[in-house]
């Protein structure tokens, strides 16, 4: 698990300053701000910073305490966002908070990422642009202590009557390549919904 001390993200004090007067404005006491990638790893990837009351903060989100606030830092974003930077330029308009994350659109993966880091990345980058094209999309929803990856298909993929030849012959395939030390996959989504099915 990764600990805020662990995490390259700067904060920037001129960008502390200027959230701290936001959050003075926000009618709960103790709001602070959640930093997450939508879209990690793909073409589209999106840098987001938004505010998080209390009890907003997501179960497995990374606390990091800044000047008078609390940045969370969303667990599966991290590998997207190695080295990103939150700054806030004051200017004759006001000013700006910019955030800059070189890796989300592709993240750092090495030889010391957690299987989480590294199931995600491959998701992300290979398996979920393939899915795409079906309107279907699979996430990791963790690692179970076996060491198995445990996958939830979406959209297209969910209902699919050739989810099993997507699942062994795609994902499981591509993961176990890349991942060597992986046990394997397993899949807990509910196929009987069909709805939204590529293949029904």
């Amino acid at each position: 698990m990764t600990t805020s001390s662990e995490l390259s993200i700067t904060i920037t004090e001129s960008a502390q300053q200027y959230l701290v007067g936001l959050l003075a404005k926000q009618e709960q006491e103790g709001t602070g701000v959640r930093l997450f990638v939508t879209n990690p790893g793909t073409p589209h990837a999106e840098t987001c910073l938004s505010y998080c009351r209390p009890g907003e903060e997501q179960a497995n989100d990374i606390s990091m305490p800044m000047t008078g606030f609390v940045a969370w830092i969303d667990q599966p974003s991290v590998p997207f966002l190695e080295e990103s930077l939150v700054d806030y330029a004051a200017d004759r308009m006001g000013g700006q908070l910019t955030i800059k994350a070189p890796n989300a659109k592709l993240p750092k993966v090495s030889e010391d990422s957690t299987l989480e880091q590294k199931v995600n990345y491959w998701l992300h980058t290979e398996i979920n642009p393939s899915l795409a094209s079906h309107g279907g999309l699979v996430e990791l929803v963790e690692i179970d202590e076996e060491g198995y990856a445990v996958l939830k298909f979406g959209g297209g993929c969910q209902g699919c009557s050739s989810v099993d030849l997507t699942l062994k012959g795609g994902v499981e395939r591509t993961l176990s390549m890349h991942i060597p030390e992986l046990a394997g996959i397993r899949d807990i989504t509910d196929h009987s919904f069909r709805e939204n099915a590529y293949y029904k």
